[in-house]
């Protein structure tokens, strides 16, 4: 089981990453010409080597976890 301090340390990861969202665009599904990258409001991120699913995982993961935190946090405080 998570312990309090696991949680924090993902919650202090995701603060310290570029701010989201972020969205994952895919060429030939998203658009016509160019590479496959994740949007960001920083710098855009391509992947070499990753799936669809892998670069789709890891955009939506900037939402997701933060997410999950939140909803965690409720459920262990009541």
């Amino acid at each position: 089981m998570m312990d309090m301090n696991d949680l924090i340390a993902i919650q202090q990861r995701c603060a310290q990453a570029t701010a989201g969202p972020w969205i994952s665009y895919v060429e030939d599904r998203d658009f016509t010409s160019g590479n496959s990258f994740i949007e960001t409001s920083g710098e855009d991120i391509e992947l070499r080597g990753a799936t669809i699913a892998d670069q789709d995982f890891i955009a939506s993961c900037r939402q997701d976890v933060p997410l999950l935190i939140d909803e965690i946090m409720r459920l262990r405080n009541g």
